[in-house]
């Protein structure tokens, strides 16, 4: 039985035994000489939806990221990334094994960096416009941590950001009631200016750390709604004109970012080292 054909099984059984979010002990993996625990609760989604089609998916069942659909992105970049972020990006950071992809956030000295994380995309392997995407995944927490599960215009090399448009997913700015908080944004460009609309969501109980939950958007050429655990909270009409560019292909990023102009630096409460983990992502159109 495969991975998916398990999954499905196990979400079968959930639904006659238990609520959707299900119940059950933390499972463990072991990357190198760590152990990193795996919560075996959370919200899951099928692999097959009315009328649409499952055109891509990475259920991260290897053993090392799909380098033909993933790209590792590294260093500091301009500025941070330009927002001032503190970490340096290194392919070390990332696990795959046992189902599960893997991102590490380390406070570790690296060619002048006081802290280490990963950033991957799909630019050049996997672009997509339109559709439903789905990402399962537990987010760390704590001060100054800041997951993203995003997406950018596949033209940001000739026409560069805001004008190839930003779809964030999932951002996160961990610490306090950041750790149940999570933000769906559109970022685009208006005459010129920065322009973007999102909303958020908070968990009426625990964080989501706790277990994994659902980041979903369904993206059409009228609009892009957000949704977690299938549940909407933000739509954007995109079609007026100054919009454009969400009607064009977009990639997929993931990464953990440390500090940065938004969620301030880490401190005294900040626990090292941070994982956002995910179970799997796909597509559907």
């Amino acid at each position: 039985m495969n991975k998916i054909d398990r999954q499905e099984a196990v979400i079968f059984l959930m639904a006659l035994l238990f609520p959707v979010l299900g119940c059950g002990s933390d499972d463990t993996v072991t990357d190198g000489s760590e152990e990193i625990v795996i919560p075996q609760t959370g919200y899951s989604t099928p692999t097959h939806y009315p009328g649409m089609t499952l055109v891509w998916q990475d259920e991260f069942d290897g053993t090392a990221l799909n380098t033909a659909d993933w790209v590792f992105e590294t260093g500091t970049a301009t500025n941070g990334w330009g927002n001032h972020e503190l970490e340096y990006y290194r392919p070390e950071n990332t696990t795959v094994k046992d189902g599960f992809l893997v991102i590490t956030a380390k406070k570790e000295t690296f060619q002048s960096s006081a802290y280490t994380s990963s950033r991957i995309k799909t630019q050049g392997k996997k672009a997509f416009r339109y559709g439903r995407v789905d990402i399962r995944a537990v987010l760390p927490k704590d001060k100054g941590i800041w997951p993203a599960l995003w997406m950018l215009g596949a033209n940001i090399t000739t026409v560069d950001w805001p004008a190839c448009g930003e779809i964030d997913i999932m951002e996160m700015i961990g610490g306090g009631s950041g750790d149940k908080t999570v933000y769906g944004t559109a970022h685009w460009d208006n005459a010129g200016q920065h322009a973007s609309a999102g909303g958020n969501k908070q968990l009426s109980t625990g964080i989501f750390n706790d277990a994994f939950h659902v980041f979903s958007i369904v993206w059409t050429a009228s609009s892009i709604k957000w949704y977690i655990d299938d549940v909407e909270y933000y739509v954007i009409d995109t079609t007026p004109a100054g919009l454009a560019a969400f009607q064009k292909d977009f990639f997929l990023i993931f990464n953990v970012a440390v500090g940065g102009d938004w969620p301030g630096s880490p401190d005294g409460t900040t626990v090292f080292p941070q994982r956002m983990i995910v179970d799997y992502v796909r597509v559907f159109q």
